[in-house]
């Protein structure tokens, strides 16, 4: 379900993406021109899963000063207090929060507005904001990794570039189609394996590229196969599969896609610059893409921070918008 253009498009509902709408629409943009993509079934997830119903949510980090800068303030506060505060915040507000919408691709386009698709359908709109939080590991499989082959699996395809190689892609989701996808593109022989021959996990527009490359024999699948075993095989990997018809198959690179992901993977697909490990934000924590920005957890680097830190960096990235792309009030 594709929508009329937006003015601003937020990827996240947690603290930092309540506070950039909030922000938004105290600069004088009008609520149902903003919408709030969120892949939980409720605002706020990781507070709500990780913090024990007795944690206070602190409103510092580390000593540092709890100062806030924009409309939306909290102390130190119960985790039931925090997230009735950030309820009450959505109502005031008007938020339009779109639950259970899992983003899969964003691309800025030549005029220089967004399209922004999910597992439930399109969004278009002139900003785009990433407030999503720290991101758990990959998930590994259930079998060893032989210390002589570690070098050539990964979990995520810009660790290192991978080219003009025989690459095993592992997994039945949007990343593993996403995957073989772009290491097609890059030159590379891609194979796919999953243990099931349908791909319920993965969305319309993932499933249909994936399924046009195994047509065109552009990716080779691999389908209703079970992984038991990695070897060494002079500089590859040999993968011993549990069914007969595949036996084992010889691969340079072994890439898996089996569920969560890596911050810095999420970004860097997105054509997010990269200073080491940290994603490169300017002024108004805007990144290398104008018109994309991003706030919250991922933009305080490994120093942390705090709710009112992500309180905080909506309040600036909203001074950026205001000042150089939107007609708003500062």
């Amino acid at each position: 379900m594709g929508v009329s253009m937006l003015e601003l498009i937020i990827i996240g509902a947690g603290p930092a993406g309540l506070s950039m709408a909030a922000e938004a629409v105290l600069a004088g943009i009008p609520s149902e021109k903003i919408v709030i993509l969120e892949k939980s079934e409720a605002h706020s997830w990781s507070i709500r899963k990780f913090y024990p119903d007795q944690k206070l949510v602190t409103a510092n980090y580390k000593g540092k000063a709890a100062l806030c800068k924009g409309v939306m303030c909290l102390s130190d506060s119960s985790k039931a207090d925090t997230i009735s505060y950030l309820d009450q915040a959505i109502e005031s507000y008007k938020m339009n929060v779109k639950y259970l919408n899992s983003v899969h691709k964003i691309d800025r386009r030549t005029d220089g507005t967004f399209l922004v698709e999910t597992d439930k359908g399109s969004y278009e709109g002139k900003i785009c904001v990433i407030a999503i939080g720290m991101m758990g590991k990959p998930n590994k499989p259930d079998y060893a990794i032989p210390s002589e082959v570690r070098d050539l699996v990964t979990f995520d395809i810009t660790t290192k570039p991978i080219r003009n190689s025989d690459v095993l892609v592992v997994g039945g989701g949007d990343s593993a189609s996403e995957y073989a996808q772009y290491l097609n593109q890059e030159g590379n022989r891609v194979s796919f394996s999953y243990r099931k021959d349908e791909f319920s996990r993965m969305n319309e527009i993932n499933q249909k590229s994936l399924t046009a490359l195994f047509d065109r024999q552009e990716v080779m699948p691999i389908l209703k196969s079970n992984i038991t075993e990695l070897r060494p095989y002079q500089n590859k990997v040999e993968v011993v599969f549990g069914e007969a018809e595949h036996g084992a198959k010889i691969f340079d690179v072994i890439v898996y896609a089996l569920g969560g992901s890596t911050p810095k993977n999420f970004l860097s697909l997105l054509g997010i610059a990269f200073n080491g490990e940290e994603p490169v934000v300017k002024d108004g924590f805007e990144t290398s893409i104008p018109g994309l920005f991003l706030i919250g957890d991922l933009s305080a680097g490994k120093k942390g921070g705090s709710i009112i830190s992500a309180f905080n960096s909506a309040h600036e990235a909203m001074q950026k918008i205001c000042q150089d792309y939107l007609e708003c009030k500062l």
